[in-house]
Formats: structure tokens, sequence, C-alpha cells
């Protein structure tokens, strides 16, 4: 069962995951770069993330996959990217990761699996990535669905 969302706070897919996190009451945090920076400006004081001490976004990718119990990588393609790395990082640290595109799963059928996924592999603190809303604009969207069917069914159990 997810006890808490971390994400790195970008705009897209890593800021529909918090958004959720706050809107359902799940506990959220994460690691964003030195002044909360985003693709837009920094990320408001309504998210709960740490800064690191370096404003480069690689490092708090690494940071974040580090801190999770696994790392859900929503995307509509292929892996690129910062969204590719967050994978990278998954490997190198042996932490369990997975990723969906969207454009090839409904949103039920996508839950199903990560739910499997979340279970199998007992991840409570969920890091969820995907690309920046300026390289995919319909991924908030996207990852909101998929968090917030994940996070609802999960409260209402099986």
């Amino acid at each position: 069962m997810i006890k808490k969302i971390i994400s790195g706070g970008q705009t897209g897919a890593d800021q529909a995951a918090l958004d959720i996190a706050i809107e359902l009451g799940i506990p959220h945090g994460g690691w964003i770069p030195k002044g909360r920076k985003t693709e837009v400006g920094p990320l408001p004081a309504k998210y709960q993330l740490k800064e690191m001490p370096t404003a480069e976004y690689l490092k708090r990718t690494e940071q974040n996959v580090i801190d999770s119990d696994g790392t859900l990588i929503i995307t509509h393609g292929e892996l690129k990217g910062g969204t590719e790395y967050a994978a990278k990082m998954a490997l190198k640290h042996n932490k369990p990761w997975m990723h969906i595109d969207a454009d090839e799963l409904s949103v039920e059928a996508a839950v199903q699996i990560i739910r499997a996924w979340i279970s199998g592999n007992e991840v409570a603190v969920l890091n969820v990535g995907g690309p920046r809303a300026s390289e995919d604009p319909r991924i908030y969207s996207t990852a909101g669905s998929l968090i917030r069917t994940l996070a609802v069914l999960a409260m209402v159990g099986p």
C-alpha cells in the first residue's frame, strides 16, 4: 500500500502525482533542484519537497530513486531524456521500477499492472516521474488520472 508519493517537482507527471497526493491527503515529498527549480520557475511552497545542494536535475532524480521503494515512470511513448535516466538510476541502485506507456494501455489496464507491481515489490514510498509539460502537454492529465485511480482503489481495497 502506498504511504507516500514523491517526485522531483517538475511540471508534467511529477506535479500531477504531487497534486493528487495533496488532493487525497496522501503524504508527499521528494527532492528538487536548488532554488526549487522547474522549467517555469520556482516550485510553489505548497509542495513539500526538499532542495538539493545543487541545481542539477539529474542529481535530484537519482536521490528520489534512492529514497523510494520503487519508481513509476509514466510516458506517452518510449523512455528518453530524464525518464530514461530515472530507469538507469533504478537499475544502478537495484530498485524496482516500472514504465507505463499510456499510449499502449487504458487507465484501467495500467492501474491493474501497477497495483500488482506495487504489491509484488512492497512499494510504500512511490517515486513518480515522467516527461515535463513542455515535452508532453498531455502527461499531466494522464499521470493524474493514473495516480488518482490507483490511490482511490488502494483506499477502498481490491
